[in-house]
């Protein structure tokens, strides 16, 4: 006889959208909010979740912010909160997907300043 058992991580997008002007490029976008989590698995099937996190993405730049864990819970179980500023501490950098976050140019990814419209990318 054996037992399948495993740990993963995972991530989880919570069903919470709010609209906010970003702080770290100035742009009005979208706060995303999702949860990772560690996870138990026995024969395929989760059975403990452990280590949760709870993170905002935004959809203007895609800086990610790390969201207090007692709002992040509220947004979990589906309650009507409103995410502050004072809730979330950035805990990533703007991903570069080769494009300028204000403008939408091509800039390439060495460039530290878009060529069409100056913006620090």
């Amino acid at each position: 006889m054996f037992f399948m058992i495993g740990v993963n991580s995972r991530e989880k997008e919570l069903p919470f959208h709010q609209m906010a002007v970003c702080s770290a490029c100035g742009a009005y976008g979208r706060y995303s909010v999702f949860m990772t989590y560690s996870v138990l698995t026995l024969f395929f099937i989760p059975c403990f979740r452990w280590n949760r996190q709870y993170f905002v993405r935004t959809s203007c730049c895609g800086t990610v912010y790390r969201l207090d864990p007692a709002i992040g819970r509220c947004i979990e179980r589906g309650e009507d909160v409103t995410i502050r500023p004072e809730h979330l501490q950035q805990a990533g950098s703007r991903p570069r997907n080769g494009c300028c976050p204000y403008c939408g140019y091509p800039a390439g990814q060495d460039f530290v300043y878009c060529p069409k419209c100056g913006g620090l990318l």
